[in-house]
């Protein structure tokens, strides 16, 4: 490391916290995102996503999967089903409500966004090899398992 940038390291104290490690590879990686991916692209990444793992999902599900308020997983889904990308029907257990399904226009929607993500996880983890990589997301996922889940 140059002098210089030594002069713009922080405490160790502090790089010695993994929480403040994982506040910054967390700004990193939205940053990283951000770039490649709007915000309104994130969330039907998001969106897309739930439905093809868990399939038809109400809004208010799909909602409380994604820790999303009601509202914006309305607006995200009028978007969605504009661009043919969900479809909604009738729950025919409870007509008050709707199922919300993923459509092949959608499928192909998340192959499209699932590239950038992946290009955007290839930039942030660049100075793992692979073995690295694996063994990064298994802890963090075993930290975070070991945790009650929190709100997205």
């Amino acid at each position: 490391m140059a002098d210089t940038d030594h002069a713009f390291q922080p405490p160790a104290r502090l790089r010695g916290l993994a929480s403040w490690q994982a506040n910054k590879v967390s700004t990193l990686g939205a940053r990283l995102t951000a770039q490649r991916m709007p915000l309104s692209a994130r969330a039907d990444f998001a969106v897309l996503a739930a439905l093809e793992e868990y399939g038809a999902l109400s809004q208010a599900e799909i909602g409380r999967r994604l820790g999303l308020d009601r509202n914006d997983v309305s607006g995200i889904l009028n978007r969605l089903e504009s661009d043919r990308q969900v479809d909604r029907q009738a729950d025919p257990a409870n007509r008050r409500r709707n199922l919300v399904t993923v459509t092949a226009a959608g499928r192909r929607h998340l192959e499209e966004l699932q590239q950038h993500a992946d290009a955007v996880q290839a930039e942030l983890l660049a100075g793992l090899d692979t073995a690295e990589r694996r063994q990064l997301q298994s802890l963090l996922a075993k930290l975070l398992d070991s945790h009650k889940p929190q709100p997205a």
